[in-house]
């Protein structure tokens, strides 16, 4: 018995966890590493465990041999105006957590992003690029980064995620194509569109890999293959979705004027994976294929197209 938790496991990925680890056939479809060890699994959600509370983490970390840190302050904009307190959740309390870990002999991943680059780049990032971010998200979720990465804990960072548990591109997008007849998306930011499902299931396998000593600690890359600007996606989705994709007109970002800046470019390597022996997500198309035949997508679009 190996026994896991989830933090933040109210969220669009924590729920997406939760899953890949419970259900007989996780969400992906066949794509999961299924352990023959049985896992016992808290999930915390939000309500229930306050990562910064130390006391309060200590307790809940207490019996588990494995830990993914999902909890996090996820309103980029908002973060610009109130840097103190998403710093305290996506950066100080990752210490909580890590020093529960030590204590525990359990193992750490923490959640991060591709924010903690700057986006001048034009090849994808690897892992060992040295941080440069350029909002106040980014410097919180660094701060996180170095504090998983100094006790021999996993870093994930991943990108541009959606799914069917929280606000995201793919529903937004789903949603305007009911009510509007264009919509304008931004060409100049370049990424890796990332399904949460497919997501979970590679950071199961990871965790699995940890507990069984085959994977090193360190960064990881956890995002789809491929690359696509927001216009991309968006046309791809209405495509797979049975809608016109020249509904989606191209613009650039200068015309959505937001309070915190984007990388233009973020595209991440992948290169760490190899080394633990784990596959990479399949192409950022395949997963939004697959994202479409899930119900809750697949209602949206069947919305969008009456």
């Amino acid at each position: 018995m190996t026994r896991w938790l989830i933090t933040g496991a109210g969220g669009m990925l924590g729920r997406d966890l939760v899953a890949a680890l419970t259900e007989p056939t996780a969400p992906y479809g066949r794509h999961a590493r299924r352990s023959e060890t049985p896992v016992e699994i808290t999930a915390a959600t939000r309500d229930m465990l306050d990562v910064t509370d130390a006391a309060a983490v200590a307790s809940a970390v207490s019996g588990h041999d494995i830990v993914i840190n999902t909890a996090a302050w996820t309103d980029v904009d908002a973060a610009e105006d109130h840097e103190d307190v998403a710093t305290d959740i996506n950066g100080r309390a990752v210490n909580n957590i890590a020093a529960a870990c030590t204590v525990n002999g359990a193992k750490l991943i923490q959640i991060s992003t591709d924010y903690v680059f700057d986006g001048t780049a034009t090849t994808p990032y690897p892992e060992t690029h040295p941080t440069a971010p350029i909002n106040a998200y980014g410097r919180g979720k660094s701060l996180g980064e170095q504090l998983a990465l100094r006790t021999g804990g996993y870093v994930v960072r991943t990108a541009w995620l959606y799914g069917d548990h929280g606000p995201n591109f793919v529903e937004t997008m789903l949603k305007l194509a009911a009510s509007r007849p264009t919509v304008d998306v931004v060409t100049d930011q370049i990424g890796q569109p990332t399904w949460t499902a497919a997501l979970a299931e590679q950071l199961v396998r990871l965790g699995t890999a940890a507990l069984a000593g085959t994977a090193p600690p360190g960064i990881y890359h956890g995002t789809a293959t491929g690359e696509a600007s927001w216009h991309d996606l968006a046309r791809t989705l209405y495509d797979l979705a049975g809608l016109d994709p020249d509904r989606i007109r191209p613009t650039t970002a200068e015309n959505f004027a937001r309070p915190a800046p984007r990388p233009a470019y973020s595209v991440l390597s992948h290169d760490a994976w190899a080394a633990a022996g784990i596959p990479l997500q399949p192409d950022w198309r395949v997963q939004l294929d697959h994202a479409l035949s899930e119900p809750g997508f697949a209602d949206l679009a069947k919305a969008a197209r009456s």
